[in-house]
């Protein structure tokens, strides 16, 4: 084992990787309660979302770390759950089968790709400004859907949305629990967001509000509702290409982004290269697919590794122990159930990481008009239409634009003005 994962040759040894693991975990173990609590409102099965979201972690991060030696933890990601339940099943009308559909025609694109070289020239043809645009818009969408569910932020005849009634005993109790993990966060506690929750079950279960199932812990069920349930044809027959794209685009920049910053954190990048980049991918690749057979969205590299790798995290090792903790977690749904009947429990996570993500805009040069305007029309339109692929099409729609407007034409990779033809036709002509 040692011998394997080059404990000596990265300076560390089994305890540590141990310890990073155990890290991580309590760092992400958040999303097995939230991504299921997510999924389950387009009308999938609780259970069975549970059990596939654990199983695609598992199996993402096993070959994250077998196979490519990185302490780098694979799960769904956040953003793509939201994006998957309300922009696409829930506002759109299509069935959370054909979403599933989509979610495996993109990362079998993703997984093929993983071997090219194209990876690399699609992700660079992409505008800097755009991609952090992308990433700040999701964690803008996620924050809104966070607070409409906790009913901070309401419907109004007058304005569609205001602020909810304070008196609201969810309203309130989601301000506390989003008021205690911020304080957790300002003291770099571990796990804030889930310590977050816990707290706010117990209050909650004293309160009434939520109860006690009557056994915490059971074998693995719901996984027959939600496996290999994928509507490719009604894919096609819907034309939902815009969407199979910003699934697939979305997995491609954040994930790579996500390996790259971890990579980097934990000295495992030498001389500007990324060794075994392309089993990296592949982890995630493989983890999006099977979860799209299993029976959610697409998985993604979590930023959350970086806190494995703080305590001393540098070999897979770590991303194994992430797996094998998942691995218990099987046994826990109503446990997770528990932990996701009420908003006030799950809606803090959203709006936290969507503030993180929002972190992104400090990398846009905003005196540059031809870059920061199409970047402001991406963050504000994702929230308000309700769409990340209509943000991301406007954006990709007007940035090649204004440059042939500015005499700047050559500046824009040829990609780039095949992504602002197919947007034009997606939106204009076949639908969102």
């Amino acid at each position: 084992m040692e011998k394997w994962f080059d404990f000596k040759g990265r300076g560390t040894k089994a305890s540590t990787e141990v310890i990073a693991g155990i890290t991580t975990f309590i760092t992400m173990v958040y999303i097995a309660i939230v991504n299921p609590a997510i999924l389950s409102k387009t009308g999938m099965d609780f259970n069975g979302v549970f059990v596939a979201t654990i199983l695609a972690t598992m199996i993402g991060t096993l070959i994250m770390g077998v196979f490519s030696n990185y302490p780098i933890a694979i799960a769904p990601g956040m953003g793509l759950n939201s994006f998957f339940a309300f922009a696409v099943v829930l506002a759109l009308g299509i069935t959370w089968q054909k979403a599933l559909g989509a979610v495996f025609i993109a990362s079998l694109i993703f997984l093929v790709l993983s071997f090219t070289k194209f990876r690399n020239v699609l992700i660079n043809s992409i505008p800097e400004s755009l991609k952090h645009s992308i990433t700040a818009g999701i964690g803008l969408f996620i924050a809104f859907i966070g607070l409409q569910g906790s009913k901070i932020i309401v419907d109004s005849p007058a304005t569609l949305v205001t602020f909810g009634h304070a008196s609201d005993p969810v309203v309130l109790l989601t301000i506390f629990n989003l008021f205690v993990t911020v304080v957790l966060m300002m003291f770099n506690v571990r796990g804030n967001i889930f310590i977050g929750m816990v707290i706010t079950a117990i209050i909650a279960l004293f309160n009434g509000m939520i109860t006690l199932p009557p056994s915490l812990f059971v074998w693995p069920t719901g996984l027959e509702h939600t496996a290999m349930q994928m509507d490719i044809k009604g894919v096609f027959d819907d034309n939902l290409y815009a969407i199979i794209f910003t699934f697939f685009l979305i997995t491609l920049f954040d994930t790579t982004g996500t390996m790259i910053g971890i990579a980097e954190q934990a000295g495992l990048i030498k001389d500007g290269k990324f060794p075994r980049i392309k089993s990296a991918l592949l982890a995630d690749a493989v983890g999006s697919t099977v979860g799209a057979m299993l029976g959610t969205s697409p998985t993604s590299a979590y930023i959350e590794s970086g806190a494995g790798v703080a305590v001393g995290g540098r070999t897979g090792f770590s991303s194994v122990v992430v797996a094998l903790l998942f691995g218990l977690l099987l046994f826990c749904a109503p446990l997770a159930q528990m932990l996701a009947s009420i908003p006030a429990i799950t809606a803090p996570a959203l709006i936290i990481v969507g503030f993180l993500m929002m972190s992104s805009l400090r990398n846009i040069d905003w005196n540059d008009f031809e870059e920061s305007f199409p970047a402001f029309l991406i963050v504000f339109l994702m929230p308000l239409s309700y769409s990340i692929a209509i943000g991301i099409g406007i954006g990709f729609i007007i940035y090649p634009l204004l440059k042939i407007i500015r005499g700047k034409a050559a500046e824009v990779h040829p990609l780039m003005y095949l992504f602002q033809i197919l947007f034009f036709i997606q939106i204009g002509f076949l639908g969102h």
